[in-house]
């Protein structure tokens, strides 16, 4: 079968052939994809930047960001059936910490985790995949224009539930009120994918949401903020260390956009006892000046916390399925203009090469239609 992979390191992206996978166990799935998303890892990879092969290989699938229809189920399966839609979850268990064992290999204790499409396991730019039931998520029928934004929505889901947990277990004020999101400043950093995906999120919990990027008011990715309730901040107008200034304190900062001098900054917005949570991955390492004194000056004396969240655990997508529902009953199909440009997957080179104008999410399309064929064994 067909299938997009990069030699690690080298990059471009080009086509290779895979053995079509079978069912062989009792718990595993088989997926046909539909189509898969690409990401600013999946464009790393195709330039050269990190990523490693399965052992014994040369090369990687790359691809991440999944969604297909179940074409087979082991014996043992009983979350999904034939002719469902799901999604399969990114992170494998290294087999050596609890974390791991518990089933939450986003929390790894060893960095011996692999990761599909990225890290020692090839990923989901192929015609079929198959893997563990541990992993699925079902998806239902009536997302299936908005499934593929599973992975992204998992990432934002696990740094909001995470800083929403650790507030509720620490400040007193939270047993008076059930959902502490509710009414509180948020301040979204990047409009990418993931920033307004945690945006939609803080949306749907009542909270009162501040988007902050550098591109013009009027294009695409405020206006699809605007559209959700979301005030959009533009960072060329409003300097970092202003932004409180402009919208007043703000009690939980989710970050995603990997711009270090930014994040520190941003720092003078965030309220007494708030929380910031990371989860861009900035490149380079080029070294930035940072006011050490009055840095920590600031976290002790208003009770702030800094919080890196990456990956997610399957809860977590489950989580993005159940709010993509909300979000589609309360926004309709705005909520499906976030996938602002779809290539047939034999464009690969293209999609993954370029971030034109204008684009939010890409996706790859493998496959349309209703599909029950799980077709031929490719050699």
């Amino acid at each position: 079968m067909e299938a997009i992979g990069i030699i690690p390191g080298a990059g471009q992206p080009h086509l290779v052939q895979r053995r079509e996978p079978d069912v062989e166990a009792e718990d595993e799935i088989k997926i046909r994809i539909r189509r898969v998303g690409i990401c600013g890892t999946d464009r790393e990879e195709a330039r050269g930047g990190r990523a490693s092969p399965p052992e014994g290989q040369s090369d990687l699938v790359i691809g991440h960001e999944m969604f297909g229809e179940v074409v087979e189920v082991g014996t043992a399966v009983t979350r999904v059936r034939c002719g469902d839609y799901a999604v399969f979850t990114v992170r494998r268990p290294c087999g050596r910490c609890l974390p791991c064992a518990l089933q939450r290999p986003d929390m790894c204790l060893t960095g011996d985790y692999r990761e599909r499409g990225i890290k020692g396991l090839d990923g989901y730019q192929a015609s079929f995949v198959v893997d563990r039931e541990a992993y699925v998520v079902r998806v239902p029928p009536e997302l299936e224009g908005l499934g593929v934004l599973c992975e992204p929505l998992s990432v934002a889901e696990k740094a909001i539930n995470e800083a929403v947990r650790i507030q509720t277990a620490r400040l007193p004020e939270t047993e008076s009120r059930p959902v502490w999101l509710y009414g509180r400043h948020c301040l979204v950093v990047g409009l990418g994918p993931i920033g307004l995906l945690a945006a939609l999120i803080l949306r749907l919990r009542g909270a009162v949401v501040y988007g902050l990027d550098v591109v013009d008011c009027d294009t695409v990715r405020p206006q699809w903020l605007h559209v959700i309730g979301g005030q959009y901040v533009d960072g060329r107008a409003v300097p970092p260390d202003k932004i409180d200034d402009a919208v007043g304190p703000v009690e939980l900062i989710v970050e995603a956009a990997g711009v270090a001098s930014l994040d520190f900054n941003l720092l003078d917005a965030l309220d007494f006892n708030g929380l910031y949570v990371l989860t861009g991955i900035p490149n380079g390492d080029r070294p930035i000046d940072i006011p050490g004194a009055r840095l920590m000056r600031q976290l002790v004396l208003r009770n702030q916390l800094m919080l890196g969240s990456v990956n997610a655990a399957r809860d977590h997508f489950q989580m993005g399925v159940d709010d993509l529902v909300q979000a589609q009953a309360r926004w309709s199909d705005h909520v499906l203009r976030l996938i602002t440009h779809r290539h047939p997957h034999t464009d690969f080179p293209d999609a993954l090469l370029h971030n034109p104008p204008g684009e939010i999410k890409a996706v790859l399309e493998w496959t349309t239609g209703t599909l029950h064929d799980a077709g031929s064994h490719d050699p």
